[in-house]
């Protein structure tokens, strides 16, 4: 049945809520888990349902997306599979820039026009989940549904950040509020047993869909409506055939700074919620580095990936991403390092101690807590980044503070000594 689908992976917008992350890269393109991209989350669930005819929609930033799409996803020549990037574009038909989800795919009807499909699966391309699309597809043909949504339960304390949807004894989706704030007790939907026993009661959207291929093109080409989840949702219940696909397995999206550093940090957990080490494991570029040195470090609930050098004093619950160095008598507690692209050479690190320049890295006796280092950077000896009162939230040449995080920004120098 997935030879009949093809998949839209949504890049999202400019990402502002991620930023400082989001500064010079699309939101599909922030690094996760220390050698992954946020991207790769829907491609890989694809890619294990099945589903190999993916394109990727964006528009901001888009560089270094396509140059990580382009190293990574290559299939056979003798294959149909493909994962392709369709970047906002002008048309005779269109100004360029998509005006929303639903716009997005309404853009980019003419590109999936010369393949054979019956359905189409629309992602966003900034949650963290593993989900087998082949099941929602079957029960989206079985019922003989228009459109299918991937809903998760919630508890009603969570209801007011969704769009909640409420379904009849079939599971077809009878109403559809976004973002309820109060009175909201009606629309309480029948859910699992496990689910009830924790107090999750209502469904939300998880921004999944499967549309009937006919449906799709016709609803998108009879109306200018930019959003699926605020219009062309809503506006399609009651009309036609829109099925809820309960999801009960882990779930986030990962839309600002909190959700991303709560998800990094929560793989360092003995029993993660969400699993790297699943059969169904995620694809990523494969970078040929070699393992990881540590020498003198205590680590407790590490992950660290592959080509770092690591002599600091301990690490504790922290995502240690490629590439990364770490120099003598250094504390790391709760952060997520993104790493490096590149090592320097040596010509490069004496000609940096020659400067009294930071080496690219985490210098010696440095003490850093709650907090994102973005790639390239160079962070120098005895530097302290949020050790001591709780910090206002703000924006800096450097560094961003958000909610008690201190994001260090992409390629930033952060001299010997300085306190953040």
């Amino acid at each position: 049945m997935t030879s009949k689908v093809i998949c839209i992976v949504l890049g999202g917008g400019q990402g502002s809520r991620l930023y400082p992350l989001t500064a010079t890269r699309s939101k599909p393109a922030v690094p996760i888990a220390g050698k992954y991209r946020l991207v790769d989350i829907p491609i890989s669930n694809c890619l294990h349902s099945g589903i190999t005819r993916i394109y990727v929609l964006t528009q901001f930033n888009s560089a270094s997306l396509n140059k990580h799409i382009k190293n990574t996803y290559h299939f056979s020549s003798f294959s149909e599979a493909f994962v392709d990037i369709l970047a906002a574009e002008q048309t005779p038909t269109s100004g360029g820039w998509f005006q929303g989800t639903a716009d997005a795919v309404r853009q980019s009807l003419h590109h999936l026009a010369v393949h054979e499909f019956d359905y189409v699966l629309i992602l966003s391309g900034d949650q963290l989940y593993q989900m087998d699309f082949d099941h929602m597809l079957s029960e989206h043909i079985e019922k003989k549904a228009d459109i299918s949504i991937a809903t998760i339960p919630v508890h009603a304390n969570d209801v007011p950040g969704f769009g909640i949807l409420k379904t009849d004894a079939e599971s077809f989706i009878t109403e559809f509020v976004e973002k309820p704030k109060t009175d909201f007790e009606k629309l309480q939907s029948e859910t699992s047993a496990e689910m009830k026993a924790q107090g999750r009661n209502y469904l939300a959207s998880m921004g999944i869909y499967i549309f009937n291929r006919k449906l799709l093109y016709d609803t998108l080409q009879s109306n200018n409506h930019p959003d699926f989840g605020k219009e062309i949702i809503p506006q399609s219940i009651g009309n036609h055939k829109v099925l809820s696909y309960q999801y009960e397995g882990y779930w986030t999206d990962i839309g600002t700074i909190p959700s991303f550093f709560d998800a990094n940090l929560g793989l360092t957990d003995d029993i993660p919620q969400f699993n790297l080490f699943d059969k169904n494991y995620i694809f990523t570029r494969a970078r040929m580095l070699p393992p990881s040195k540590i020498s003198g470090t205590h680590m407790e609930k590490a992950i660290v990936a592959d080509g770092c050098i690591i002599n600091a004093d301990h690490i504790i619950r922290s995502v240690i991403g490629i590439r990364t160095r770490i120099g003598f008598d250094t504390t790391i507690e709760n952060c997520y390092i993104m790493g490096s692209d590149n090592y320097q050479t040596l010509e490069q690190m004496a000609e940096c101690h020659e400067n009294n320049q930071p080496i690219m890295g985490i210098g010696d006796r440095c003490q850093i807590k709650n907090a994102i280092i973005d790639k390239n950077t160079h962070i120098g000896n005895d530097v302290v980044i949020n050790c001591g009162e709780p910090l206002p939230n703000g924006d800096y040449p450097t560094h961003t503070v958000q909610d008690g995080i201190v994001v260090v920004k992409k390629r930033a120098v952060i001299p010997n000594g300085t306190v953040i």
